[in-house]
């Protein structure tokens, strides 16, 4: 080899590195954007409808990205105050009167000295509150006796069970209880405080204690709220981390999980279950060969459980376009790329579903035919060059890596009009367990984090069907204990319940 050959290779691999270290320089800049973005940016991922406005047409911008020297025309729509309604009081609340009246001597007519009659009133309503009230609940159980000889002594037996027994915690503390941590995220070290300024002692290990024994109260209603849902077609499926502390052969740092599976509709149930692990025994466990679909995020997980049962996965394009919407945020500012190409393919397809989600599903799976489908069929071919020219590192290279193995999953929603685009309804509903888990940060034990899954379940059950968590808490709680063997838990699925 002679010497300009070979300066020419060597040539040829500096090149080569420079360009790797150019993509690796890149990736280290979207890095920080994207952290800063974080940092300091709003999180909400909402899409301005005047950038929507920017390209009537999504391929027209993925012949050519680089659109910032172009001048573009928008039309802003004028900004118009909304008043806000005055807040109305409800008129099933009771009413208090304070009258206030003139004085005697200003009751007659300074005319003609004859007496003012009462015509009405200009009425002011404000809302008061009384703190929380307690009370004793004291079981009397009669004892008699036999006057004669003294010898006979019976006692009554209680005609109630209680959820609890020989514990000072009735059904209705034992719902406020739950209530305020489960559905309000109030820990139970805050309830404590909060029962000492009224003067109760409650230390919070008995709280700990009472939660735990009515979350394997429940159990059988769980159980019957699983059973049902085995039987629909298509169930919502998500997980997010729980720590509990006392796990055989873990520490206490390690993650655990929460699982969610749902149902939306006439009777929407949503169903917590607690687990070690992130492993694939969960989802074998909560689906059955009646399952016709799932939608989950891109977790691995879940697939062996559709293998075996036969199951259409669906996949989430809300997780998709997040990807998307953070290499945006990643990009130099006042540029335009292939992310925002990615983003109005993806938002054409949010609003066929917008127009259509309260169409029948037949009707919407005809519009899906006709219109997402070509939008599908472009965003691929955009999709399929722009794997090409994109580094796989980078934030936009991930996203379009995650869209490309996520693929047929996405796309499989066009093919039945009651699937839905996205994972969002479970998304909202795993919401209230991070909220609260930001409060009481983790679980003491493995029933402690069971018990909290159940009771999850019944609160967030009984919002999704329109009933008041701490009333149906405390009827569940009252009648758990004294169904006979012969009555089924099918009494207290909250559509079944009517509350006083």
């Amino acid at each position: 080899m002679n010497d300009v050959a070979k300066l020419e290779k060597e040539n040829e691999l500096l090149r080569e590195e420079l360009a790797r270290r150019d993509v690796q320089v890149e990736s280290l800049k979207e890095q920080i954007r994207l952290f800063l973005h974080k940092k300091f940016s709003a999180s909400s991922e909402k899409i301005s409808p005047d950038q929507l406005g920017l390209f009537n047409e999504a391929e027209s911008l993925a012949e050519d990205v680089s659109t910032e020297d172009e001048s573009v025309t928008t039309t802003v729509k004028s900004h118009e105050r909304e008043c806000k309604p005055r807040v109305s009081i409800p008129d099933e609340l009771p009413r208090e009167d304070i009258i206030h009246d003139l004085p005697e001597e200003d009751k007659v007519c300074p005319h003609d000295g004859t007496e003012l009659e009462v015509i009405g009133s200009d009425d002011l309503e404000q809302l008061d509150i009384i703190p929380a009230q307690i009370k004793v609940i004291r079981h009397r159980r009669l004892k008699y006796a036999c006057p004669c000889c003294e010898g006979h002594i019976k006692t009554a037996a209680r005609s109630v069970k209680l959820p609890i027994e020989k514990s000072i915690a009735s059904p209705g503390l034992l719902a406020y209880i739950a209530t305020q941590k489960y559905c309000d995220a109030l820990p139970l070290y805050r309830q404590s405080e909060m029962f000492k300024r009224i003067g109760i002692e409650l230390d919070r290990t008995n709280l700990a204690n009472w939660m735990v024994k009515v979350g394997d109260l429940v159990q059988p209603l769980i159980d019957s709220l699983q059973s049902y849902l085995q039987q629909k077609e298509l169930l919502h499926l998500d997980e997010t981390t729980l720590q509990v502390l006392d796990e055989p052969g873990k520490k206490a740092q390690s993650k655990s999980y929460l699982w969610l599976m749902a149902s939306f509709g006439d009777q929407p149930v949503l169903l917590y279950h607690y687990s070690p692990s992130r492993s694939q025994e969960t989802p074998n466990a909560f689906l059955s060969n009646q399952t016709k679909a799932i939608m989950v995020d891109g977790y691995d997980g879940y697939q062996p459980a559709c293998n075996s049962y036969d199951i259409v996965r669906l996949g989430c394009w809300a997780h998709a376009r997040r990807k998307f919407i953070e290499a945006q945020k990643a990009q130099l500012k006042k540029k335009t790329g292939k992310a925002d190409v990615a983003i109005n393919y993806i938002q054409k397809l949010y609003q066929i579903e917008s127009r259509t989600k309260h169409d029948p599903p037949d009707k919407r799976f005809e519009i899906r035919q006709k219109e997402a489908k070509p939008t599908l069929e472009k965003l691929r071919k955009w999709l399929d060059k722009s794997l090409l020219t994109v580094p796989p590192k980078t934030a936009l290279g991930k996203a379009l890596v995650y869209l490309a193995n996520q693929w047929n999953r996405l796309t499989n929603y066009v093919e039945d009009g009651s699937y839905p685009i996205d994972n969002n309804a479970a998304e909202r509903s795993i919401r209230p367990f991070t909220i609260g888990r930001k409060n009481w940060l983790f679980a003491k034990s493995q029933a402690g984090a069971r018990a909290s899954a159940n009771i999850y379940s019944l609160v967030e059950t009984a919002k999704a069907n329109g009933l008041n968590p701490y009333e149906y808490l405390r009827h569940v709680f009252e009648t758990v204990p004294n169904l006979s063997s012969d009555n089924t838990m099918g009494s207290l699925l909250p559509w079944n319940v009517v509350l006083d």
